[in-house]
C-alpha cells in the first residue's frame, strides 16, 4: 500500500538516499531530483502528492521551484529542507507557498510529524501564496520538535 507519491528534491547524495529509504519503508512511492533543474520539471508536472525541497540547489534554486509550482496553480504540499536558516530565508519560503519550512540538520521524526500536519490541498489553500497556520503546530518551526 502506497501512502501517495513523494518528489525529493536534494542534492546531498547521502541525504537524498537515506530519507528516500526511510519514506520507502513508511509507503511512499519516492521520486528523487538531484539538481533544481530535474526538479522545477519532475514538480511542474504536477504528479507528486507531495514535494520535500531543498533550497540551495545546482541550476535552479527551491524557492525558484516553489515560486514556479505555485504559478502553475498546483496546491501539493510543498516542505522546505534546507540548511538556510535566516529569518528572511524562512518568510520568503513560506510567502512563495511552501506548507512548513524545516532546517537541517533536522530527524526523520520531525519530518515525518511535519508532512503529516500538512492540510489536503484542497484545504490548504484559497489561492497560492496564503501563508496560514497548520493544524497542530506553526508554520517555519525547526529542529527537533
Amino acid at each position: 500500500m502506497t501512502h501517495g507519491r513523494l518528489l525529493l528534491i536534494e542534492d546531498e547524495p547521502a541525504l537524498a538516499r537515506g530519507l528516500s529509504d526511510t519514506l520507502r519503508t513508511q509507503g511512499f512511492e519516492v521520486t528523487i531530483a538531484t539538481d533544481g533543474a530535474q526538479g522545477l520539471d519532475a514538480a511542474t508536472r504536477g504528479t507528486a502528492d507531495l514535494i520535500l525541497l531543498d533550497v540551495m540547489l545546482p541550476k535552479v534554486n527551491g524557492f525558484e521551484i516553489c515560486r514556479a509550482v505555485r504559478a502553475h496553480g498546483l496546491d501539493v504540499p510543498i516542505l522546505m529542507l534546507t540548511a538556510k536558516r535566516q529569518e528572511a530565508d524562512v518568510v520568503l519560503g513560506l510567502n512563495l507557498g511552501a506548507d512548513d519550512y524545516i532546517i537541517k540538520p533536522f530527524s526523520c521524526r520531525r519530518t515525518r510529524r511535519s508532512h503529516k500536519c500538512v492540510p489536503a490541498p484542497s484545504r490548504a489553500r484559497s489561492h497560492a501564496g496564503d501563508v496560514r497556520r497548520l493544524p497542530g503546530g506553526s508554520r517555519g518551526t525547526t529542529g527537533d520538535a
